[in-house]
């Protein structure tokens, strides 16, 4: 078993690690790694260069855009908390600078210490992905037998949910962001199918991108779920209380049926962690209620908007 020290940059990594029983070798983690519970005691090796809760979606993403069109940086390292974690092992990602720290902040932890620890990169595009980081992560710190339970019992939920005859399929819009509009990239589409809809916004492995209203008109979605990246439900909800949306908004058929939900992003869609299988879950429920009458999903994961 290995005893080795490690730094994660990756909320979903730090999931995973605490999962297959390696949480006691977290020696650093970064302001967004708050689940489980202890992981909020970690110390905490990387900060946001500002704070997103003062702010509303506009003004975030206006930040964001400043923040890279000058090239200066979204996340802060703290040299001192990094240094005294003395990591033999970071675990970083590929798939979003926005979403987590990025080859930039690795470049920095490795100037920092005077050493070089090893660096592990997950990059998961899907679900079948996020499959493979998480044994990935498991090999890499010696919890294998772990890693493979924890796998198996993730794609049997996840199986269960595709083996379900599903007809009719419902047009779904999810989105990650409401002002502006960014239709879900990454693993929803796929999540979206599996779940017996049909996602016509968004590329199945692909980032998330901008949509204009048009775009959605022009789809017509029977339901729109909102997710906006890292959001739960109750800051969700405000955001699209406060949001300027024009008036054709409401001519869209999930608009008229009362079909618009919220869900708790931040803890079942924003991140590749295992916990995104009951997003997968979630959405199920959402797109065909009736036949997943029996899934049970934790409270307050999702709403309808009345």
């Amino acid at each position: 078993m290995s005893s080795e020290r490690i730094v994660s940059f990756l909320p979903s990594a730090t999931e995973v690690l605490y999962q297959i029983g390696a949480g006691d070798q977290i020696f650093g983690v970064t302001h967004e790694c708050k689940f489980p519970e202890s992981a909020k005691r970690k110390p905490k090796v990387i900060n946001s260069s500002f704070d997103p809760a003062k702010m509303n979606s506009k003004e975030i993403d206006n930040k964001i855009v400043e923040l890279m069109q000058s090239g200066r940086d979204i996340y802060v390292i703290d040299d001192r908390i990094l240094k005294e974690a003395k990591p033999d092992l970071i675990v970083a990602q590929g798939v979003c600078e926005v979403c987590s720290p990025f080859t930039k902040e690795i470049n920095r932890a490795i100037s920092i210490l005077d050493y070089k620890p090893d660096i592990l990169i997950l990059d998961p595009h899907d679900l079948d992905d996020i499959l493979i980081s998480i044994m990935d992560v498991a090999e890499r710190v010696g919890r294998i037998k772990e890693g493979r339970k924890l796998v198996v019992s993730l794609q049997n939920r996840i199986d269960s949910i595709r083996i379900r005859p599903k007809q009719n399929k419902p047009k779904v819009l999810c989105l990650e962001w409401i002002d502006p509009f960014f239709t879900a990239g990454h693993w929803i589409p796929q999540m979206v199918e599996i779940a017996g809809g049909i996602n016509g916004l968004g590329s199945y492995g692909e980032p998330s991108y901008r949509i204009n209203i048009d775009e959605i008109i022009k789809f017509d979605p029977d339901k729109i779920i909102l997710m906006p990246c890292g959001f739960d439900i109750d800051r969700t909800l405000i955001e699209f209380e406060q949001a300027k949306i024009s008036n054709e908004w409401k001519s869209l058929l999930a608009v008229q049926n009362n079909e618009i939900f919220a869900v708790d992003a931040g803890a079942y869609f924003s991140k590749p962690s295992p916990r995104t299988i009951t997003g997968l879950e979630i959405l199920a429920k959402i797109i065909h209620p009736d036949k997943f009458l029996d899934t049970i999903v934790p409270t307050n994961s999702f709403i309808k908007i009345k």
